[in-house]
């Protein structure tokens, strides 16, 4: 097992509550309408709860070190973000009916065998305005406990784009029958590229590209006087719903290219939404 370390990310799935109106973004152009993290100086520190088996850790821990500071760099982008993996408090925090509450000011990343519902990967966030207050990352054992998805590849691209989600990433691309982009931002049927998928020179999309980095550079361009990060105080309770439940997603507001459903929003009123993405099973 990995050792649970702190990774300097930089930031860019999703459920989230919102207020407000989306940040109009230039350039690169997969952000999820301008949510982000508000802070007031950059790099800041986001808390990653692992609240993971020791199957998953190391995937957490890579995917943290594949959004890092040193990652961007090489790639000729400034970092803006230190992640810290801290002991996940989601499992314990709220309701125990709830496997995976969100805790405002973090990121609570978990597995579980979820069921068939389809699904092997949810991301979710909350937000104030433009704001990401909370967020939470689920991945399905039901599904990655057998083939296809019991590989590393698999595992490893699921990691990478969930919790990308939760950063204000969007996809690059939602097709799983072309060609692999290289990013975990990108649907595919082979996750780690090569022979068995669209071309047999396609590259791996189990880490982050370079237009990944340049979206979370725009996103994170600014700063702002407040901030959003750090706190673990009860999320109120909206932090009830279970959104691994279908019914809890609200209404359609996006199908990825093969007609599927990706992405929800459910209404609450007074500005505050809950926007839900789904990674679906083949």
């Amino acid at each position: 097992m990995f050792s649970k370390i702190n990774r300097k990310v930089i930031i860019g799935s999703a459920v989230f509550i919102a207020i407000g109106t989306a940040v109009s973004m230039a350039g690169a152009t997969h952000s999820w309408g301008g949510y982000h993290w508000a802070r007031t100086a950059n790099p800041f520190t986001l808390k990653l709860g692992d609240n993971v088996s020791g199957v998953w850790d190391p995937y957490l821990v890579m995917a943290s070190s594949d959004w890092s500071v040193a990652a961007a760099n090489s790639f000729g982008f400034p970092g803006v973000l230190n992640t810290q993996i801290v002991p996940g408090i989601a499992l314990r925090h709220r309701s125990p009916n709830l496997d995976c509450s969100p805790v405002s000011g973090t990121v609570q990343v978990c597995n579980k065998t979820y069921g068939k519902n389809g699904w092997l990967g949810l991301a979710s966030i909350w937000a104030s305005g433009s704001h990401i207050t909370q967020g939470t990352a689920k991945l399905n054992d039901t599904y990655f406990n057998k083939s296809p998805y019991n590989t590393s590849a698999w595992k490893r691209l699921v990691m990478c784009q969930e919790v990308a989600h939760t950063f204000g990433l969007d996809h690059q691309d939602d097709f799983f029958d072309n060609a692999n982009l290289g990013t975990c931002m990108d649907y595919t049927n082979d996750p780690d590229g090569g022979a068995g998928g669209f071309s047999p020179d396609d590259p791996s999309n189990e880490q982050p590209n370079t237009h990944d980095y340049e979206e979370l550079g725009i996103i994170y361009s600014h700063l702002d006087s407040t901030t959003t990060i750090g706190s673990t105080a009860p999320s109120g309770k909206h932090a009830e719903i279970d959104s691994s439940d279908p019914k809890a997603w609200g209404r359609e507001i996006h199908k990825s290219k093969d007609g599927r459903s990706s992405l929800f929003e459910r209404d609450f009123g007074g500005g505050r939404k809950m926007f839900t993405f789904i990674l679906w099973a083949r």
